[in-house]
């Protein structure tokens, strides 16, 4: 094997696939990454049987050919290579790769050693990769990280006619973000729960400017995957990626949801957050920041009170204006929790609805239009009071 390509695009599309390789590998072998030269292109892929990747780069090809190498070191010696064109070239065990006057010699890894990458499921639809992307960093925060239960390290996605479903919980708050999306079969409907984690990852490295095309097991006949077992892929940009589904049902979270609201908040959420983060500076893990609600008067804004740490402890207020519909109502909530929720909040107004002090409250996007659904929803259970 033997070629030559951009500087850039080599070193760009190598630290993509790495990715997908992982840290601690159950054999040496499912670290390497392949390099595969042949119709005027190199091709890059990653497979540990759970997540495979590929990117295709343009490059001159002037002896074809495929080998193995350590992944995680060739990302590293391609991130920090000069402002050269890239030469690779295969001599029995061993690649030489050239780059203006760096050379570096990498062993390689045994090619029959390695298995397989899976091909990808049927077509399921497509969705725009700016919205997409936005979608995943809104509910992946509510995924939880401890594995002893894999149904809530996961994003499920529910493809409807016309739109998606993302949602994801730790059973203390959920969140769900819905968005449209161009089914490959008019009426096609299905679902996958997604390791929250590789979903992530895709989505921090998506080109925001292309389509992402969404493969899932089953697709082929309009529904796709329900509940667990099976794959998902997608591609976008000449890069593909695949994913083992994660073999659970997801709760039924819309139950989850009050049907009415007591009392509504509505504020800026870059400036509620803010207050937020401020207050909280006294407050530990364990520690809520109590937010006490008060409607206006006489044409007045209400507003909201936000205090944490108590007694022979620091201790912070604030006050901030809030248009607030309800009776007053003091509710206390885990500072990392309510942040994240907010976080999520695109428009220019984040609202709070709120029932009791002791009940889930949901933090949402305010719709331009009243009575449109907000397409970003996150319930919260809140902290009681002593």
């Amino acid at each position: 094997m033997r070629i030559r390509a951009d500087r850039d695009v080599f070193a760009e599309a190598v630290a993509w696939t790495a990715r997908a390789l992982p840290l601690r590998p159950a054999m040496p072998v499912l670290a390497g990454m392949r390099m595969e030269a042949a119709d005027g292109g190199l091709r890059l892929s990653g497979f540990d049987y759970e997540v495979s990747a590929r990117a295709r780069v343009d490059a001159e090809v002037e002896e074809a050919g495929a080998v193995l190498v350590s992944g995680r070191l060739l990302a590293e010696i391609a991130r920090s290579l000069p402002a050269h064109p890239v030469q690779v070239e295969a001599d029995g065990g061993r690649v030489l790769l050239t780059c203006g006057p760096a050379r570096f010699t990498l062993v390689t890894l045994p090619l029959e050693d390695h298995p397989l990458l899976p091909d990808l499921p049927p077509a399921a639809g497509s969705l725009p990769g700016e919205a997409f992307a936005g979608a995943v960093r809104q509910v992946v925060p509510a995924a939880s990280r401890d594995d002893t239960l894999p149904m809530l390290t996961g994003v499920h996605l529910d493809f409807g006619a016309e739109s998606l479903a993302l949602a994801a919980t730790d059973r203390y708050r959920i969140a769900v973000r819905r968005m449209w999306w161009s089914p490959e079969h008019p009426g096609a409907a299905g679902s996958a729960l997604v390791p929250a984690r590789t979903l992530s990852d895709l989505a921090r490295t998506l080109d925001p400017s292309a389509n992402v095309e969404v493969f899932l097991s089953g697709a082929s006949g309009g529904a796709g995957a329900s509940g667990g077992g099976g794959m998902i892929g997608f591609a976008s940009g000449g890069r593909s990626s695949t994913t083992r589904l994660i073999d659970s049902d997801f709760i039924p979270y819309e139950k989850r949801f009050p049907a009415e609201a007591a009392a509504r908040a509505e504020v800026s959420p870059a400036a509620f957050t803010e207050a937020v983060k401020r207050v909280a500076l006294v407050a530990d893990r364990s520690t809520p920041v109590r937010i006490s609600f008060t409607p206006g008067s006489g044409g007045a804004a209400g507003e909201a009170v936000l205090e944490a740490g108590s007694g022979e402890d620091a201790q912070a207020a604030e006050v901030i204006a809030v248009d607030y519909d309800g009776e007053p109502m003091r509710i206390a909530f885990a500072p990392g929790y309510l942040l994240d929720g907010l976080a999520g909040v695109s428009t220019e107004r984040a609202r709070l609805d709120m029932t009791q002090p002791t009940k889930p409250a949901v933090v949402s996007d305010a719709p331009e239009a009243e009575g449109d659904e907000p397409e970003f929803r996150y319930l919260v259970m809140p902290l009681r009071l002593s």
